[in-house]
């Protein structure tokens, strides 16, 4: 087959359709494959699958979890069923625009050095989604706390891991975009291998695209390619659960890639605890002492991110 597309899902019966019908028209022209694996959707997710079931150009796999298996081990197990030569990670509330999966298929095909290739991810008023960002580094988290990125939003010193300095509007060798939107050729995943499952739902995608840049491969943002992005649809459906989850994911990547001084990744761990504990109490309304309890109790992956 000419390409992948992996999905995972969860309770997003109000973007899938779309999602679904923009890759089917995108990939009209195309020998393709839909894997969709659904982590326990309890909404009308799984109905609305079914109605796809039979497509004249696309072989479509359902994979529909008896229970919520995190959204890291979902994909990979999305892309162990990959056959196609390139693969397509797609989020549930993304919607391909025009000619963007052409665009993107064109560049791998003609570039070997190109690992991944990401598009310009538009908000649903047309204008452009700031989604790509360099590896953190621990002074880059601590501007972002201490607010010095929202001060000064264009630097790339203060708001370096955010790239406030890059516009999204020109071709650009980039570290991570934003995995909502993300293709590749499969042999580049035989090369990398899966997705790290210890990141169960955040972070996956930034460990992922370290190794494909440690592997010496390059990763392009192209904004003629153009993909309409839900930002959070997922995410939201779950708050405070996705805060205290991905502060402990980004605490176990500084673990896994900053390994130079590991006293400062203690202390980063703490400060990512507390700044968690205050944003869970922002969003819940809670007292400090009752945000402490709420994220303590709270399992990452309850949720699915999207």
């Amino acid at each position: 087959m000419d390409i992948s597309a992996i999905i995972v899902t969860y309770n997003n019966a109000s973007h899938i359709k779309p999602c679904l019908q923009s890759f089917l028209s995108a990939s009209k022209d195309l020998s393709a494959q839909i894997v969709i694996v659904d982590n326990h959707s309890t909404d009308q997710t799984r109905p609305i699958l079914m109605q796809f079931e039979s497509m004249p150009h696309c072989h479509l796999e359902l994979v529909l979890n008896d229970r919520n298996i995190f959204f890291t081990k979902a994909l990979n197990l999305g892309l162990t069923r990959a056959r196609g030569e390139a693969v397509l990670v797609l989020n549930p509330d993304t919607e391909l625009q025009g000619g963007a999966l052409r665009k993107m298929l064109d560049i791998v095909a003609r570039d070997k050095q190109v690992g991944v290739v990401a598009p310009q991810l538009l908000n649903a008023d047309g204008t452009v989604q700031q989604s790509c960002r360099r590896f953190p580094r621990r002074r880059d988290v601590l501007s972002e706390i201490a607010g010095l990125s929202r001060l000064f939003p264009g630097s790339d010193r203060f708001n370096r891991w955010k790239m406030g300095d890059f516009d999204h509007l020109s071709q650009k060798s980039v570290e991570q975009p934003q995995g909502a939107c993300l293709l590749f050729r499969r042999s580049a995943l035989a090369e990398i291998g899966y997705w790290d499952e210890r990141f169960e739902m955040f972070f996956s995608d930034v460990d992922w695209c370290k190794r494909v840049k440690s592997a010496g491969l390059n990763i392009l943002f192209e904004p003629c390619a153009q993909v309409l992005h839900h930002k959070g649809a997922s995410v939201r459906q779950a708050r405070a659960r996705m805060i205290w989850t991905s502060h402990r994911s980004f605490y176990h990547f500084f673990k896994k890639h900053r390994r130079k001084f590991p006293v400062a990744n203690e202390i980063f761990g703490a400060i990512l605890f507390l700044t968690a504990v205050a944003r869970i109490a922002a969003q819940s309304g809670l007292d400090i002492y009752g945000a402490i309890r709420q994220a303590g109790h709270s399992q990452p992956g309850d949720g699915n991110a999207g």
